[in-house]
């Protein structure tokens, strides 16, 4: 093969495996985790208490999700434009097998500096169990009476800050004075629920796994 074919060869195959990595990057990045339907209601049992003064944000979180950054980020900007509207709580898993000091991560650090937001442990996944999350970043938001008026993420790709259809949405919830609901999704409701209410607010969750794998007894971080 003459040295200018050979080149114009292996060129084309690096333009092929980079554009195939790429692809599968942005496929990833865009891929949102598993979204267990949050209660309707505040859930009974729960270890976080339920404001009845302004609606509850609850932000379920693995304390070593690499995505859980930008969520992070992006909640610091909600807080800051609806300062006093509405109570925020950081719920950081920690599964049985490892100690307090796994879950004091970086990720711990950046919100508990977030003003307005309160931060604990979820010893051994209990209230990320009753709030059904099965995704880091997972965020339920409550109105004052426990209904569920926004389930979902608040941004718009894994590890991606800016504008999204998550924050943007519980912005205009509280600043409503009549709590609107969306029938973004519709919800299949029992009569032992309040069938006056209409299904809330949903966006995807892009993050790791709360649970499995991703908490194995070792593991650092999230698998991906």
């Amino acid at each position: 093969m003459k040295p200018l074919f050979r080149r114009i060869a292996v060129t084309a195959v690096w333009l092929a495996v980079v554009g195939s990595a790429m692809g599968l990057l942005a496929a990833y990045s865009n891929t949102p985790g598993l979204v267990a339907s949050a209660p309707t209601m505040w859930p009974a049992g729960a270890g976080i208490a339920l404001e009845r003064d302004r609606p509850t944000l609850v932000l379920l979180a693995h304390p070593h999700c690499p995505c859980t950054r930008a969520t992070l980020g992006e909640l610091e900007i909600l807080m800051a434009e609806n300062q006093g509207r509405v109570s925020a709580r950081v719920v950081f898993i920690r599964p049985n097998e490892f100690t307090e000091e796994w879950v004091k991560t970086d990720l711990w650090r950046t919100a508990t500096a977030i003003p307005g937001v309160t931060v604990s442990v979820d010893e051994a996944g209990t209230e990320a169990h009753l709030f059904h999350a099965e995704t880091s970043g997972q965020t339920p938001l409550f109105d004052r009476s426990g209904a569920l008026i926004f389930e979902g993420g608040i941004t718009e790709s894994r590890g991606h800050a800016g504008d999204n259809a998550g924050r943007s949405a519980i912005t205009a919830l509280l600043h409503s004075s009549s709590i609107p609901y969306s029938n973004l999704r519709a919800r299949t409701r029992t009569k032992d629920e309040d069938d006056r209410r209409r299904a809330p607010i949903v966006t995807p969750v892009f993050g790791c796994p709360l649970f499995a794998a991703n908490c194995a007894a070792g593991e650092t971080k999230c698998k991906k």
